[in-house]
């Protein structure tokens, strides 16, 4: 690479760098990762299947408890959004919090708009685990998450390099081992589909050091 050349790539950088959304784009971002998100989940939880993340363990604690998947991802996101504050800056800890709580009235209104009836598991499992990736890439892209085992994976990135997907893929086999104590293997073996679709969003797509904006 030449001279000019590098100098080109590197005020290219800069410019990148110094980028910014604006208010309007986190919002428009924010309507779509929470409603890709809230449709992952009902999907997933139409099909009695779980995923990775605090999603796949709030949809887990949801088969035992009386409690809604929505409620339950706001509840188990406490503790997390506390080490967030920590881990991850006010700013990100604000932005996460609002996606925690948009999903939670998310999904809880949108069975009233979309009512499915049957769903075929593999494809609730692809489908909705592809789906909650890309809400949760969204998310990510303007600097925000939504909790959970995600705060983790994020802030290892961030702080030493380690892929966020292969983080969570780690993670979410642990949740597919402690599902099977709860669900029957053949839907255990759809839900590791499912989180296999997730994570596989984030290490394809989750590119910080490719993503200009």
């Amino acid at each position: 690479m030449t001279v000019v050349n590098m100098k080109k790539l590197s005020s290219a950088t800069m410019m990148a760098d110094n980028v910014r959304h604006t208010f309007f784009e986190d919002v428009y971002a924010f309507v779509i990762g929470c409603s890709m998100i809230s449709l992952g989940l009902l999907c997933l939880h139409t099909a009695n299947l779980v995923t990775g993340g605090v999603a796949g363990i709030s949809l887990l604690f949801s088969y035992l408890i009386p409690v809604s998947p929505g409620s339950l991802f706001t509840y188990i996101n406490i503790p997390f959004l506390l080490f967030s504050v920590w881990a991850m800056g006010k700013v990100f800890t604000f932005k996460t919090s609002i996606a925690s709580v948009t999903i939670t009235i998310m999904t809880k209104f949108l069975p009233d708009l979309i009512v499915i009836k049957t769903l075929n598991p593999a494809f609730a499992a692809i489908f909705g685990g592809t789906i909650i990736g890309m809400g949760i890439l969204s998310l990510a892209r303007h600097r925000a998450g939504v909790g959970g085992t995600g705060v983790i994976t994020l802030w290892l990135q961030k702080k030493y390099k380690i892929n966020a997907g292969k983080t969570q893929m780690i993670i979410d086999t642990t949740i597919m081992f402690v599902s099977l104590l709860v669900l029957p293997g053949k839907l255990v073996i759809f839900s590791a589909l499912s989180a296999a679709a997730l994570s596989g969003v984030m290490i394809v797509f989750y590119r910080p050091d490719r993503y200009l904006g």
